[in-house]
């Protein structure tokens, strides 16, 4: 199972680079792996390959979070069955996929540690996100401005402050996936 969604992740998203590419659109404000699922596909990639339980609680709360937020409200320009669409709702609902096999099959806890762990790592990577933001003009983590695309960003208030909102829904939703473990495996 591990090699399935490992190869499933890895050959989606290097399809999507080559796609990219090929039809000259490969531009790194906003191709760099720096939005949140793009980080969480990549930390799944790790945890599958070492099954580390560091990776294991950032993946569990930002990769459940931010998948379930993308699969919700897609900033996409596509439809289905174009190539892109389905490599984006793939890879996404394989993030989600990962973390629930190592909670439920793997028997990885989920703790309160790993919620401030994985809350610290999206605030250090927003920030590098920040900076690739201001260096290459791009919207990585839309910390620069709201998608183009309706969003929940857009009831969050207008730029910058809809940031602080987004902190404080990521902790309640960090939350909410933590509570059906709290005190131990349910």
């Amino acid at each position: 199972m591990k090699v399935i969604m490992f190869s499933g992740l890895f050959i989606l998203e290097l399809f999507y680079h080559i796609w990219l590419y090929s039809g000259k659109a490969w531009e790194i404000s906003f191709t760099l792996p720096l939005q949140l699922c793009s980080i969480s596909l990549l930390l799944c990639l790790g945890l599958l390959a070492t099954d580390s339980k560091l990776l294991f609680q950032i993946v569990y709360f930002l990769g459940i979070a931010g998948a379930i937020q993308a699969l919700l409200t897609p900033d996409l320009f596509v439809g289905f069955p174009h190539f892109r669409f389905l490599q984006f709702f793939i890879t996404h609902m394989l993030i989600i996929w990962v973390a629930l096999f190592y909670a439920i099959v793997k028997g990885f806890r989920i703790t309160g540690k790993g919620l401030w762990s994985a809350f610290a790592f999206l605030n250090l990577a927003a920030g590098v996100a920040f900076l690739a933001n201001v260096i290459t003009g791009g919207n990585y983590m839309f910390l620069a401005r709201k998608p183009s695309n309706p969003s929940l960003l857009d009831y969050l208030g207008p730029y910058p402050y809809y940031i602080l909102v987004l902190e404080c829904l990521a902790l309640l939703l960090f939350w909410l996936i933590y509570l059906p473990w709290r005190g131990g495996r349910k």
